[in-house]
């Protein structure tokens, strides 16, 4: 039983999650979590925050949006599209990555002088991608690197990128290196909190065609603000509102 409620029967189609793809690792271990402890059955849709924001406007019967920032959730609230404001269910770090032996303990112009590619997600639609670009920007790396830039659609095109070593080096999620599943991979160093903004994740109801939530819906959005999911949060690498 999850959070003190009781159990419905399975529903003839599954609640559909769309996910931030940085949350990738994390929101499998807390579907399964879920999953195991309730009878209702979720599928997870991973893409980048504003491709799925772009998904639901056009009708994508989403059931739950859990968004990479605060931005992409808060539209459609505004657009009469979710039940309440987004909520903060955890906060991101951006780590440098790589599995070409890139040295990360002293990044500067003259460093990346000898890197070839460095990917980041797309800043027009992924948040991580966004803070990717005002963190480059800020330490004064954007214009030496610009032409070195790969985008990739999402955090987890990014992943792609990076692990299978089509580029050199990359800019992603702590808590994608925090999963075991990539646990000793590469070398990896966390960048500096402070030359980029808060990454605050939003999660929010989503309301199709004006239909209030199912009562399933709201049970698994509970959840997501549970000591259970916050302690996979934390093992994951991310920071959760006490």
């Amino acid at each position: 039983m999850v959070g003190g409620y009781g159990c419905s029967p399975r529903p003839s189609t599954s609640l559909k999650i769309a996910t931030a793809a940085n949350m990738e690792y994390a929101m499998k271990e807390i579907i399964a979590e879920f999953e195991n402890n309730t009878t209702i059955d979720c599928d997870l849709i991973l893409g980048s925050s504003g491709k799925l924001t772009a998904q639901i406007r056009e009708g994508a019967p989403f059931d739950v949006f859990v968004s990479a920032d605060m931005k992409y959730p808060e539209t459609l609230f505004l657009g009469n599209l979710t039940t309440t404001h987004p909520r903060i269910y955890a906060s991101g770090q951006l780590i440098w990555w790589s599995m070409t032996g890139v040295e990360l303990d002293s990044i500067n112009k003259n460093s990346l002088k000898q890197v070839k590619n460095i990917a980041i997600a797309n800043p027009k639609t992924a948040p991580y991608g966004q803070a990717a670009k005002e963190m480059l920007t800020n330490t004064q790396l954007w214009d030496s690197i610009q032409a070195k830039l790969v985008f990739a659609e999402s955090i987890g095109q990014t992943n792609q990128y990076i692990e299978s070593a089509v580029v050199d080096l990359g800019i992603t999620s702590l808590s994608v290196v925090k999963a075991p599943k990539m646990e000793g991979k590469g070398n990896w160093k966390i960048i500096d909190s402070t030359s980029y903004s808060p990454i605050h994740q939003g999660a929010v109801l989503i309301r199709s065609d004006k239909k209030t939530p199912s009562k399933e819906a709201k049970i698994f959005y509970d959840f997501l603000f549970s000591e259970t999911v916050k302690a996979i949060l934390e093992k994951n690498g991310y920071q959760v509102p006490q």
